[in-house]
């Protein structure tokens, strides 16, 4: 406190000498006026002048309306998702011979006969699907025939492999060929293996891969009011055998087209309408809170080239980065991106509620994005008050050194990573690949899965077992022990700083100080001009005096 009392008494003794010296000091009183009330926080700027906090007002009504919207669109979400999945279990269930709905991970074969029999079994199945199933599954009708069932198989060109005399030509070039069934077509069991087109070849084969698609209709919406849609499901059944290792496995593709059905007539109620109205308000609201926000990062950038210049002829210094970026305020930029998303969401939005967009997935990121952001972008006014700014102000002050301190761990973290991908992955499952690696180590960052980890560590050899052990425990030592604690430390330190009032005074703070005119003294509400913008006079002289 003791050093920004002198910073400030310096201030005010440089600033007497240079306002003599040529510029008015009304002049440099209006300016530094005009700065305080830039940085008031709303409720100070309505009592300076009168000022509506408009932004504040938007900003609490988005809370409420976006997380509304958010809600209904993620119960139709839901319905979507749940459907798909149901479905897909249903697939499983019909097509793949054996399949057990505990079952997680992929069906496998491993004789010919068992190859066969599954594709018999699955051409079977469709072909009469419709005595089967109890759900809406059909047939998808093109230029009125149904569309097939195609049976496709991939393998290398032209190889020989002799494995009994170690020998093999392999033609890297891949080959497929395809045969189609239509669904009213029935099969002996004998037709796969007398289709002139169609042999297995398992010692060159790749994969086997089965095409087909059905059509059904998502009709629980109904019971929530909303249009039920149409579903065309791009099912593909692969057998893969690209390892060569004896073991086929075999599971479900799934791609789904969603769509406005061609003919319906459904006795809806007025929730449609309300839900496109609902999304036409949150839609204004958002719009008008960017133009609001553009408009105050705007002025605050002008604010900024004429601070600069003020300060640069008035203290002949420069203005930091760090000065200069508190014109900037980053609150209106989070908020500037959260209603653009919000926007981008509720068109989307709108669109898939009049059935003419599908996009459920980029929908939801754009709104679950957007109200994130708006939730915290709240923190902004609780800023205002100091026992609750003290969380922003510990955050910004602690983030340099954070960011620093995270990209020295980084480094370490990485070199852990690619070390036990490379030397743990064949013989532990959380190790296989690299990505699980970095999700292992995590997990064992805060405390997960430690036994386990530890426990399932295959004992191939004495050398790999004792390795692991090393590793494990040198990677946890270092990082919870030493990394974690620095961590927290550097947060609690800027913490303690902050708290005790020794955050440091910049200049454009220690020259806004200087302003002693309070809110409610009616300095503010003189003119405009020395509120919002210089008065010609004033801005003569000023500039007269630069140059």
């Amino acid at each position: 406190m003791e050093d920004s009392k002198q910073l400030l008494a310096a201030r005010s003794e440089e600033s007497q000498r240079n306002g003599c010296c040529g510029l008015d000091t009304k002049t440099v009183e209006d300016f530094r006026r005009r700065l305080k009330y830039f940085f008031m926080n709303p409720c100070e700027k309505y009592r300076a002048r009168g000022r509506k906090p408009w932004k504040l007002t938007i900003q609490i009504l988005k809370i409420a309306i976006t997380t509304i919207q958010l809600v209904s669109f993620g119960l139709s979400n839901e319905m979507m998702v749940t459907f798909k999945d149901e479905n897909l279990m249903t697939f499983r269930n019909l097509f793949l011979k054996g399949y057990k709905d505990h079952r997680h991970g992929s069906l496998s074969l491993y004789t010919k006969r068992d190859v066969n029999e599954h594709i018999h079994y699955i051409i079977n199945r469709y072909t009469n699907l419709q005595n089967l199933t109890v759900g809406n599954l059909a047939y998808e009708l093109i230029n009125g025939d149904y569309t097939p069932l195609t049976l496709c198989q991939v393998f290398y060109r032209n190889s020989t492999i002799d494995p009994e005399n170690d020998t093999f030509d392999i033609d890297p070039h891949i080959d497929k060929d395809c045969i189609s069934i239509h669904p009213m077509q029935s099969l002996s069991n004998d037709t796969l293996a007398t289709h002139p087109n169609f042999s297995l070849d398992f010692r060159r084969l790749l994969s086997v891969n089965i095409y087909l698609t059905l059509k059904t209709i998502n009709l629980q919406t109904v019971r929530h009011h909303e249009l039920p849609d149409c579903y065309d499901f791009h099912i593909v059944i692969v057998f893969d055998n690209r390892a060569h290792s004896g073991k086929i496995k075999v599971d479900i593709e799934n791609d789904v087209r969603i769509y406005e059905c061609s003919d319906w007539n459904v006795e809806a109620g007025k929730n449609d309408y309300l839900l496109l109205s609902f999304d036409s308000v949150v839609f204004l609201a958002c719009f008008a809170s960017l133009i609001l926000c553009i408009r105050s990062v705007v002025h605050g950038i002008q604010l900024q080239f004429e601070f600069s210049i003020f300060f640069s002829a008035y203290y002949n210094k420069t203005v930091s980065w760090s000065d200069r970026m508190e014109f900037v305020n980053g609150w209106y930029i989070l908020i500037i991106v959260s209603d653009i998303m919000t926007i981008t969401g509720s068109v989307l939005k709108i669109g898939i509620q009049t059935k003419f967009l599908t996009n459920y997935d980029v929908c939801s990121i754009l709104l679950g994005t957007a109200t994130m952001l708006v939730w915290v972008g709240v923190i902004r006014y609780l800023s205002f008050f100091k026992k609750y700014n003290i969380l922003i102000l510990t955050l910004r002050a602690a983030l340099p050194n954070v960011f620093r301190f995270c990209v020295c761990a980084a480094i370490i973290y990485l070199g852990y990573c690619f070390c036990g991908w490379i030397v743990l992955g064949p013989y532990h499952d959380k190790f296989r690949t690299l990505a699980k690696v970095t999700e292992c180590l995590f997990s064992l960052l805060n405390g997960d899965d430690m036994f386990s980890t530890f426990l399932r560590m295959r004992d191939k050899t004495y050398m790999v077992w004792l390795f692991s052990r090393l590793y494990l425990y040198s990677f946890i030592s270092i990082f919870i022990y030493m990394v974690l604690s620095l961590f927290i430390a550097l947060i609690t330190d800027t913490y303690e700083t902050i708290k005790k009032d020794k955050e440091p005074v910049s200049q454009l703070q220690a020259f806004i100080a200087e302003c002693i005119d309070q809110p409610e003294s009616g300095r503010y509400q003189n003119t405009d001009e020395n509120i919002c913008c210089w008065s010609r006079k004033s801005e003569t002289e000023f500039f007269f005096f630069l140059h």
